[in-house]
């Protein structure tokens, strides 16, 4: 019998997939470009302008993000315009008083914010914020209507563009770094400006927000703006608490190849719960708890036994990653600080094993309407890892165990997570291994008979 390839391709969760791992190759290899474009202290500020930027955006749009995903899963027509215009409404708040703040503090404390590394972020962004606006926006409902193919058209643009700037720079140009930022905001216009003239940013419905949708998106997002915050932060908080120690910014550009390749590990763990969690807000809010947990099993095991082969990928191949993502300067034993970076990108492999049920008991509070507990779990999780950061940093001034803590940190989130959704779900952590199983089982059954494939 024929595999029907062209329906498997059109299913959510490969699109998802798929998406995923193309903009991660152009973050990979424009990473990869930047390392060997600049030296490692202005590369540090480069990390230093993208992670910041990352941070803030969790505040921006964690918000409604996760609200309004949750909440357009169930919508009808007329609901979900009033939804949507209140997430616009809510974002465009956000993105002004976000802007403030970070150009009165510039104008405030210029020397202190350059002296850190900073001032890229500090100029910059503020215009990044409403230039990007539209195009996440866009991006955030087509998740919730699963409409991956469009999310890997707009991702690809932005992602895509920059990638080939990166490279034509790298091979003729060598522009600066302030002149690759602008390079970016263009990019980042023109994709805003795409979403915006065929309508799928819904900037046309901020007049149908009422108070009512726009009270429910702010209700729900009080809790999932700092567990965005705080997920953030667990990544964020090593760059930053590094970069503040008198290691400075070069120990930032070093741990930055690990983390950067830990990213490796997120790609499937990104698609998965983008398919995963309209999924399950939908189900439970139709009262059908039982999907819900049916699919918290399948996805927490599928992805479990997918991470096993992976983190052993990136253990064996720990060395090899390295050398292709920051190139020669990178290997080896750093004479300054004295740190070998496929050491902690080892430890990082081991860090990918927990991630998966990690982020579905994440998923799950969230999708059964209990963001405060996801909240609670995740702000232990921030408080262990700082605490674990600075004391890798200022009293053992040893990056291999700042990597050690986040692996602790993780573990302390699953054991807090899963206690919290099992008294919501009375969950079996067995059926979790045995529906991972029966979730590969049912692809090669629907790669064999179409009947059985579902877009």
């Amino acid at each position: 019998m024929k595999i029907p390839i062209r329906k498997i391709t059109r299913e959510a969760n490969f699109l998802s997939l798929t998406g995923n791992i193309a903009i991660a190759f152009f973050g990979f290899a424009g990473f990869a470009l930047m390392a060997r474009t600049f030296p490692v202290a202005i590369f540090g500020q480069w990390v230093l302008y993208i992670s910041s930027g990352t941070f803030i955006e969790m505040f921006r749009f964690g918000i409604t993000n996760t609200a309004i995903i949750r909440y357009l899963s169930g919508a009808e027509d007329e609901d979900r315009q009033k939804y949507i215009g209140s997430n616009w409404l809510i974002g465009l708040v956000a993105t002004i008083i976000v802007s403030v703040i970070l150009v009165i503090c510039h104008l405030l404390f210029p020397q202190p914010i350059k002296n850190a590394g900073y001032e890229l972020f500090f100029t910059w962004y503020p215009l990044l914020a409403f230039v990007n606006l539209p195009f996440n926006t866009a991006l955030v409902i087509m998740q919730a209507d699963l409409k991956f193919g469009k999310m890997l058209l707009i991702k690809s643009m932005v992602s895509g563009g920059f990638f080939i700037v990166l490279l034509v720079n790298y091979l003729f140009f060598k522009m600066t770094l302030l002149q690759l930022i602008w390079a970016q905001l263009l990019i980042t216009l023109f994709t805003s400006i795409i979403c915006m003239i065929y309508g799928w940013d819904g900037l046309r419905n901020i007049r149908k927000a009422t108070r009512k949708t726009t009270k429910i998106l702010l209700d729900f997002g009080k809790y999932t703006t700092f567990t965005l915050i705080g997920t953030n932060l667990l990544r964020s908080a090593d760059t930053l608490i590094i970069s503040l120690s008198p290691m400075g910014t070069a120990a930032v550009a070093l741990y930055s190849i690990p983390m950067k390749l830990t990213e490796i590990q997120q790609i499937p763990l990104r698609s998965f719960a983008a398919t995963a969690f309209p999924k399950m807000s939908r189900a439970s809010i139709q009262g059908k708890m039982e999907e819900v947990r049916s699919i918290f099993y399948s996805y927490s095991g599928a992805m479990t036994y997918l991470f096993i082969f992976i983190s052993l990928m990136t253990f064996v191949f720990a060395g090899f990653f390295v050398l292709i993502l920051g190139g020669s300067n990178y290997m080896g034993t750093d004479p300054v600080t004295g740190v070998n970076i496929i050491n902690i990108v080892r430890i990082f492999s081991l860090y990918g094993l927990i991630l998966p049920i990690d982020r579905m008991t994440g998923i799950g509070l969230d999708s059964i309407n209990r963001p405060d507990m996801n909240f609670i779990k995740v702000l232990i999780m921030v408080a262990a890892n700082v605490i674990g950061d600075l004391i890798a940093v200022f009293i053992f001034k040893s990056l291999p165990m700042v990597a050690v803590g986040s692996i602790l940190f993780t573990a302390i989130g699953i054991w807090i997570g899963y206690r919290f959704l099992h008294k919501e779900l009375h969950l079996n952590q067995r059926l979790v291994f045995t529906a991972g199983l029966d979730f590969y089982k049912n692809i090669f059954l629907k790669s064999k008979n179409p009947h059985h494939l579902q877009s």
